[in-house]
């Protein structure tokens, strides 16, 4: 039988969105400053060879980068801070095999 997941009620669930939302507001603020960053020290070290194809590229990469990363590990802190791993069951768990 599947146990029900924390995320099911929806107060719990409510408060575990909103702060994935923060985060995720957070992480964009600090996607656009590593863009910022990447731009100026190509600039930098480029000078007048940058073209505007490898700033927008650059900024993408970048930027897609980080906040794919934030997504993906605010999922995490999501599924480990609301309970929901906890409410999975493991059919492996007597085996010895696989727990020594």
């Amino acid at each position: 039988m599947v146990k029900p997941s924390p995320l099911d009620n929806r107060d719990t669930s409510k408060v575990a969105w909103a702060r994935y939302r923060r985060l995720m507001r957070g992480m964009s603020i600090v996607s656009l400053l590593a863009v910022v960053g990447a731009l100026s020290w190509l600039r930098i070290t480029m000078g007048e060879a940058l073209t505007i194809h490898m700033m927008i590229a650059t900024a993408a990469g970048v930027g897609l980068s980080v906040m794919l990363g934030a997504a993906l590990m605010g999922l995490v802190f999501l599924s480990s801070g609301s309970g929901h791993d906890e409410s999975i069951d493991d059919p492996f768990k007597d085996d010895p095999d696989l727990n020594p």
